[in-house]
């Protein structure tokens, strides 16, 4: 278990080394996996919801209140319910989503597979998501867990990031590497 809480750091990789131990010892690695997931998706369709996490301007217990008033209507209860408790007392609702990733991390391990977060400018099909998990676990030997995420600013193309390692083919950077190049000579 140390090897695996080693993939993490930080205050989110604290916590979410906390929770993953937590949820191992209560034989619900997966459910508290699943829930934080559904945290994570709410979050990211919700500029208000994001908002509410960074600002300062709100109290520890307005944003305890208010996610708890969020969980319970998403039928989120239990562990994770009391881990985003805790968070939001502690004032590092701010690092939840890092916290989110962390754990997700840690699970992935546990399970032997990597976690690969994948960034494109447009939404991937199951298809495409399907053949691109194929092309890493070819690539890294082991199952993959993928995550996307949608960047307009991307313009096309994909950013792969797995472990430490990242690959962009994104057209942004490309026209970034062009005009670089063209600056020099010039």
């Amino acid at each position: 278990m140390a090897d695996e809480h080693s993939i993490v750091s930080g205050v989110a990789g604290r916590y979410a080394s906390a929770l993953f131990e937590l949820a191992d010892e209560a034989k619900a690695l997966d459910t508290v996996g699943d829930e934080l997931t559904s945290i994570g998706a709410m979050i990211d369709a919700s500029g208000d919801l994001e908002r509410t996490l960074r600002s300062p301007v709100f109290s520890a217990d307005e944003q305890g209140a208010a996610f708890a008033k969020i969980l319970d209507k998403a039928g989120i209860k239990g562990l994770t319910a009391n881990f985003v408790a805790l968070v939001a007392r502690n004032r590092r609702l701010f690092a939840l989503r890092d916290m989110i990733k962390a754990y997700a991390a840690l699970l992935a391990a546990h399970r032997g597979e990597v976690s690969a977060d994948v960034v494109s400018a447009h939404p991937l099909n199951d298809d495409q998501t399907a053949s691109l998990k194929d092309v890493i676990k070819a690539a890294v030997g082991k199952d993959v867990q993928v995550s996307t995420r949608v960047d307009p600013a991307l313009l096309g193309g994909l950013v792969v990031k797995v472990g430490s390692r990242m690959i962009d083919t994104s057209l942004r950077t490309k026209l970034n590497s062009l005009k670089i190049a063209m600056k020099e000579a010039g």
